[in-house]
Formats: structure tokens, C-alpha cells, sequence
């Protein structure tokens, strides 16, 4: 039983996390001030140490969960989401009301569902996982309660959110129809031997299957969501959700698509080149119209998705290895930008428009910097490691020959820069309003802030032995 346990730790860890979060908030006394957020920080650090010790032992659990290195180095992307989250999440919390207890559970529930669906190797056990961390997100979106735009954007993500496990799960159902298993190995197995070729279900269950995933990605058509859920939740759970859920979904998609599935990559590579060119395009040229930041980076991360779903369809070992480079790279440029907007806000001023950004340089220099370097890095600037991150993947694009994918990667690229800029521009360029106060973040989200910013140019310079690492985790999978 030990041993069986050993390949999901660090899925444990961060549940018991969670639990503690839990009980320290039914023992806090009302107005008591107690560092919940510290538990949760102490959890994922003991989820890195076994992520870290589990490197390289390819360990499997009760059959249907196997830590390779793949799995392994998404688990670690999301602890370091968790941790950065935790870190930027005194102050928003305090300034939105939200309850400490119940927004720290949450976070770290989902985070165990995100690790477990990492390492799944059973369609039923990443439905499963997927549900779990969906459900925590579903209401950390709608933690203001007393904000009508929170409740609406937390409804519509449950009910789309629902529609598209619907559809996963049938496709599950034909899945296992078919094969008379949900076991990716035995799925791989049966595509491989070919008696599934022709078969018109194995259609349906690949559409029903790309419908789940393609949700969860934000991937157009089912983007729909996106935009209110994420102007909708309070911005920090905005930069958690928009970072993790797609670094789990991703991690999942690759695992079924890119190894199960592959054989069959003729039928479901022409439908994922349509949704990577619809996701580009409508995720770059509708961001420019926003006016709103949030919804404004809810289409830069419909977009980015876009890029991600190029890399997953060039399939060969550049792309395979750009997919976990980009997703590290986005998680922490991401985050980083939402949390900026976050710490910037007051309950008087909530900075959530593009105007509210007028002067920022003159009230606080430090943070209009920071937010610079995140915006640059989405943008794909050099020497910051967005633009390593998008030369790998329209490098891969190429290779694979998919001319096509790459020239509208390169100029989706080229149109978001304009909404990137238009922030820069309004900083430093624009006079702010009169006797408005600086934000004061604490020291923790600063110190985060610094080493979100130290990472992304460290990649960004020296970005071949984090690539290295990315290309040997995902060959553990093949």
C-alpha cells in the first residue's frame, strides 16, 4: 500500500493542505487574524520536495495514475502557481472580503485535482480530477458575493462548464464502447492494432473528447465564458485560473492526444489546426477592441491558447517540449500581470480599465515596471522569455510544415502587441489623477513579483537547459 501511494504525495500533501486551511477557519474567531495562507504555502512546499524526489522513478499508482517526468513537471508548474497565488494574496483578499479560509481550500483543492489530472492516466480519473478542480473554481469565481458581475460570470462558467463535461464524459462512454476500456494504454493499444479504423463512433468519441478539452483551453468556439468569468472573479483568482486550469488542461490534452491518440492524429489534427486559427485570430483581433484589462488579457489568454494548441498540433519533439516551456513561462507572465492589477487596485479605485492606468509611473514606478516587463513578455519582446517561448513554438510549426499555422501565429503575435503597448503607453505617457494614493504592496507580493520578473528574463537569456528539461519529461510519455 505504501508503495501504491507513493506516485500521488504530492497530490496528498496539498489536499491535507487544504483540510487544514479548512479547520484553522472554523476555529478562527471572529475578526482573529491567522496566517491560513501559511499552511497552504507549507503544503505545496512539501508537494515540491516530492515532486522533486520522485523525479526520474517513473512511479505508477493503483494503475490508473503514473508520476513520469511529464506529469511530474506540470505538478511542479502548478505548485509554483499556487505558491506565487498564495504569496500575491494578503492584500486582494482584505481589500475584496473575501473569507480567508474558504478562498485558501478552494485554491488548494483545485490545485489537487490540476496535480492528479496531470499524472491521470485513465479517462475516467482525469474526468474526475477535472471535476474536482472545476468545482473549486466555479465558486472562487463567485467569492464576491456581493458583486453582481461575480455571481453572473461564476454562473455561466457552471453552466458551460457543465454542458462541456457532458460532452467529455460521453465521449469517455464511446471510448470505452470501443475499446472496453478507459486505460490510456489499452486505448493506444487498440488504435495502434487498427481494428478501430473506419469505425464512424471513434469519430464521435475523438469530436466529444476535443469538445471537453477545447473548453477547458478556452479554445473558440467554447471560449464564451472566458471573458465574463474572468472580469467577473476577483483579479487574483482571475490570474490563478486563467494560468492553472489551462496548465492542467493542456497537461491532459497532450497525454491523451499526443500518446493514446496519435495514431489517429490524420482525423484530429485537421480539426485542432481550425480551432488553433479561429482561437488566434478572434483572441488577438477582439483584445484590441476591449477597453476593460481583464477582458482585455481574458482574450490575450484565448489567444495564448491559440499558440499552445500550434505547438500540440506540430506534434514533433520541438513542439512537444515547447508546450511545458510555454506553459511555465505563461503561468508566471500571466500571473504576474493579474497580480499587478490586483495590488495596483483600491477599494475606491478598482484600476480595472485601461484609463484607470493613466500615470501609474508617477504613483508607483516599481509596479508600472514590473507590469511593463509581464506585458512585454506576453507581447513576445526579446530579452524576456515570452518571445523564447513563441519562437519555439512557431519553430516546431514550421518544422512540421505547418507554413499556415506559424504566418498566422506570427501576425496574431503582431496584432496583440498593439493592446500590450496601449497599457505601456497610458503609463508612462498619460498624466494619472491628482492626490490619488500609491499602492502599498506588501513585502511577500514584492519580493514574488521580483522573482517572476528574475525568471522570466533568466529564460529568456538562457533558456536551454529549462528546454532541455522539458524535452526529456515529455519523453517519458512516448
Amino acid at each position: 500500500m505504501g508503495q501504491a501511494l507513493n506516485g500521488v504525495i504530492p497530490v496528498i500533501c496539498v489536499t491535507l493542505a487544504g483540510l487544514a486551511c479548512m479547520l484553522a477557519e472554523a476555529f478562527r474567531q471572529r475578526g482573529e487574524r491567522m496566517p491560513i495562507g501559511g499552511l497552504g504555502l507549507i503544503g505545496l512546499a512539501g508537494a515540491g520536495s516530492a515532486i522533486v524526489l520522485l523525479w526520474g522513478r517513473h512511479t505508477e499508482s493503483f494503475g490508473v495514475v503514473v508520476a513520469d517526468d511529464f506529469g511530474l513537471f506540470v505538478q511542479l508548474v502548478l505548485v509554483g502557481i499556487g505558491i506565487l497565488t498564495i504569496l500575491f494574496s494578503s492584500a486582494p483578499i482584505e481589500r475584496d472580503k473575501l473569507p480567508a479560509g474558504e478562498y485558501y481550500a478552494l485554491l488548494l483543492f483545485a490545485l489537487a485535482g490540476m496535480m492528479l489530472m496531470a499524472v491521470a492516466t485513465d479517462l475516467l480519473v482525469i474526468f474526475l480530477a477535472l471535476e474536482v478542480f472545476s468545482l473549486a473554481v466555479y465558486v472562487m469565481t463567485g467569492l464576491r458575493r456581493h458583486v453582481f458581475a461575480s455571481t453572473e460570470g461564476a454562473f455561466k462558467y457552471f453552466l458551460l462548464g457543465g454542458f462541456s463535461s457532458a460532452f467529455f464524459l460521453y465521449g469517455i462512454a464511446f471510448t470505452f464502447g470501443l475499446v472496453g476500456s478507459t486505460h490510456l494504454d489499452r486505448v493506444a493499444a487498440a488504435v495502434a492494432a487498427g481494428s478501430l479504423t473506419g469505425n464512424p463512433l471513434l469519430l464521435v468519441a475523438l469530436g466529444l473528447l476535443i469538445v471537453g478539452f477545447a473548453f477547458k483551453v478556452s479554445a473558440v468556439p467554447f471560449h464564451m465564458w472566458t471573458p465574463d468569468a474572468y472580469e467577473g472573479a476577483p483579479t487574483i483568482v482571475t490570474g490563478f485560473m486563467s494560468t492553472a486550469v489551462k496548465a492542467a488542461a493542456f497537461a491532459a490534452f497532450a497525454r491523451v492526444f499526443l500518446s493514446a491518440l496519435e495514431p489517429l492524429r490524420g482525423d484530429w489534427a485537421p480539426v485542432l489546426w481550425v480551432l488553433a486559427i479561429c482561437t488566434m485570430i478572434l483572441g488577438s483581433v477582439v483584445g484590441v477592441a476591449q477597453t476593460s484589462l481583464k477582458r482585455m488579457l481574458a482574450y490575450s489568454s484565448i489567444a495564448h491558447g491559440g499558440y499552445l494548441l500550434v505547438a500540440l498540433i506540430a506534434g514533433n519533439d520541438v513542439g512537444k517540449a515547447s508546450i511545458l516551456f510555454y506553459l511555465l513561462v505563461y503561468a508566471v507572465t500571466n500571473l504576474g500581470a493579474f497580480a499587478v492589477l490586483a495590488l495596483v487596485s483600491t477599494p475606491e479605485t478598482p484600476r480595472e480599465h485601461l484609463d484607470d492606468f493613466k500615470g501609474l509611473w508617477q504613483s508607483s514606478p516599481v509596479l508600472a515596471g514590473v507590469l511593463t516587463v509581464f506585458l512585454l513578455s506576453l507581447g513576445g519582446f526579446p530579452p524576456t522569455a515570452g518571445f523564447v517561448a513563441k519562437w519555439y513554438v512557431f519553430s516546431a510549426a514550421i518544422s512540421a510544415g505547418q507554413y499556415s499555422l506559424a504566418i498566422v501565429g506570427v501576425l496574431t503575435s503582431v496584432i496583440s502587441v498593439f493592446f500590450y503597448l496601449r497599457i505601456v503607453v497610458k503609463m508612462y505617457m498619460s498624466e494619472g489623477p491628482e492626490g490619488a494614493a500609491p499602492p502599498q504592496p506588501s513585502r511577500t507580493a514584492l519580493a514574488a513579483l521580483a522573482i517572476s520578473v528574475a525568471i522570466l528574463f533568466y529564460l529568456g537569456v538562457l533558456p536551454a537547459r529549462l528546454i532541455d528539461l522539458a524535452a526529456g519529461s515529455v519523453a517519458s510519455i512516448f
